[in-house]
């Protein structure tokens, strides 16, 4: 019986407990060019500008770098602030070309 009390006692613990926790994210949408432009955020490469156009990216709520660079343009920086219930973060992207 013992046995049987402290199995039950430990799956009630368990669910009490619950799943765990999503980390909390905030959609990041972008807009711009060139659309075969890199993404970076936080230095990982998340995909070309057109792609997290049409898709978007999920931010983990805080502070994030985000780079756009493309072959022949001025790269691109930005610092957002990913905030919870804020709404989504929105950047518009234009690279300018390089100067001969």
């Amino acid at each position: 019986m013992r046995t049987l009390t402290f199995a039950v006692g430990l799956s009630l613990a368990a669910l009490a407990c619950g799943p765990p926790a999503e980390p909390k994210t905030v959609s990041m949408r972008m807009v711009g060019s060139p659309a075969n432009a890199s993404v970076t955020i936080d230095d990982i490469f998340v995909g070309r500008l057109d792609t997290v156009a049409a898709r978007g990216v999920a931010l983990p709520v805080g502070t994030h770098h985000v780079t756009v660079e493309a072959p022949g343009y001025l790269p691109w920086d930005k610092v957002v602030e990913a905030k919870e219930g804020a709404g989504p973060v929105r950047l518009e992207v234009r690279l300018v070309a390089t100067p001969d």
